[in-house]
């Protein structure tokens, strides 16, 4: 099936009517492409499952057009999860709640909770409303990749992790790049289960009280296995001055024989990355922008062949959070 444009009414009607059958369709958030699935249906979200390669129960996140559909999947909505959705709905992040019994067992994983969010993307919403139009009260979607691999931020990654049979809505790339921020609100003090754009801070400053760590008790969530995101080649953190000593040692071929090529994502300057064997990109000041490109470019180093990608660690702020997150699970594999 050809690209669906995300500016065509009739393709977003299309989406829906097949998401209301019960088929599959990848579609673009403000985080990352989802893979969806109506979430009602639970042999519907099992084909999720079954094209990502993932365990069945490890769960998913069901995305909303409106706060009002909430009750559809979850038995109840506390204070401090309320407080979150009127702050960043729609918006990157998901909150995770008492399920219902009798709804989204498959896209919960089995779980007494489930994941919950109302994305911002223009497109994402168009697509949630009409299928809601068609009888869909929310879609199980998580990112159009396959399992434990690297996050799809544009329509021609979803089509080259699974062919050109799946229907794709594209809407361009992602703004934010990364997944949503989960916290865990199905329990009495809130938890940062997965970091994403919107910050810790932040985060607190709507509860008016700290984010509590996992725990052993902590409901499964999407993204937060040790090894995740992983490319092909493998990756390796450094800090900044292990990496230049490093990209100024010998060459792994020894004298006059240069090693493989390595990508190189870094802040340091293009010239101090030169040479046949490099692969540099530029890692962004600015955590946004890190965030926006980051999958993208490690998926420009598999394409390229690279034998490994070495990363500086980014900076320490909370607003890089996300992306040290991304990274120390895409270098665990």
């Amino acid at each position: 099936m050809p690209l669906l444009p995300g500016s065509d009414p009739r393709a977003v009607h299309q989406a829906a009517a097949l998401l209301a059958a019960g088929e599959l369709v990848a579609f673009p958030t403000e985080t990352v492409y989802g893979l969806g699935a109506r979430a009602d249906d639970d042999r519907a979200v099992a084909r999720i499952f079954a094209a990502k390669g993932r365990p069945a129960d490890h769960p998913l996140i069901v995305h909303v057009s409106d706060p009002a559909a909430v009750p559809d999947f979850a038995a109840a909505i506390n204070d401090a999860a309320r407080r979150l959705m009127a702050a960043f709905w729609p918006g990157p992040l998901t909150v995770i709640l008492p399920r219902r019994p009798d709804r989204g067992g498959a896209a919960a994983g089995g779980q007494a909770s489930i994941g919950l969010r109302q994305p911002s993307h223009p497109l994402a919403l168009a697509l949630l409303r009409e299928a809601a139009r068609l009888g869909v009260p929310g879609v199980a979607a998580p990112s159009a990749n396959r399992y434990g691999r690297v996050s799809a931020t544009t329509a021609w990654h979803v089509v080259q992790e699974f062919g050109a049979a799946l229907a794709v809505l594209d809407g361009g790339a992602c703004d934010v790049g990364i997944e949503s921020a989960i916290v865990d609100c199905s329990r009495e003090q809130p938890a940062l289960l997965r970091p994403g754009r919107l910050t810790r801070t932040a985060l607190e400053s709507v509860l008016g009280a700290p984010l509590a760590a996992p725990d052993a008790a902590s409901p499964r969530a999407p993204g937060t296995l040790a090894s995740h995101y992983a490319p092909a080649a493998p990756v390796r953190l450094f800090e900044s001055m292990q990496l230049h000593a490093r990209l100024h040692a010998e060459p792994e071929g020894g004298a006059g024989r240069p090693g493989p090529v390595v990508g190189v994502y870094s802040r340091l300057a293009s010239a101090a990355v030169a040479g046949p064997r490099w692969m540099h990109r530029t890692m962004p000041a600015d955590a946004a922008a890190a965030a926006h490109e980051l999958f993208a470019v490690l998926r420009e180093f598999d394409a390229a062949g690279v034998a490994a990608i070495w990363v500086e660690q980014p900076p320490p702020g909370p607003e890089w959070e996300g992306v040290r997150d991304r990274l120390r699970r895409a270098a665990a594999a």
